[in-house]
């Protein structure tokens, strides 16, 4: 049985060094590459929940007639994700450039919402049960 988020003819253990290395470094290779999956597929399902919701705000923004961008929270966002990275030792202008890709599609994604009138199905309440 296959695991839900396993790409249909992902081979984790495929490589061009294969048979041009030690054993033993093919296995530790193997393993950290492993690792990398496993953060991609994470990365992959935040990214999911992130824009589930933003989609949300643009909802809410074409509801109420509000700009599809904030560029004073979008400034804000930068300057905590470039000091985010720093801490993390991760490069701030990579960081900035992931999260400015971001929200350029965020962006899309709202304006599309406010061109299809803002209209959203209204959540569902969960009915209450009787105990």
């Amino acid at each position: 049985m296959t695991e839900p988020h396993a790409a249909v003819g992902f081979d984790p253990a495929a490589s061009s060094l294969s048979g041009q290395v030690a054993p033993e470094v093919m296995e530790e290779l193997l393993a950290v590459r492993g690792s990398i999956d496993n953060i991609d597929a994470t990365l992959v399902y935040l990214l999911a929940e992130r824009f589930k919701a933003t989609q949300r705000v643009g909802f809410l923004k074409a509801r109420y007639k509000l700009p599809p961008a904030g560029p004073e929270r979008e400034v804000a966002q930068i300057a905590r994700l470039r000091r985010l990275a720093e801490e993390a030792h991760l490069d701030p202008a990579f960081a900035e450039k992931f999260l400015n890709f971001i929200i350029s599609e965020v962006i899309r994604h709202h304006q599309a919402i406010a061109e299809n009138h803002g209209t959203a199905p209204e959540p569902v309440e969960e009915p209450t049960s009787g105990r």
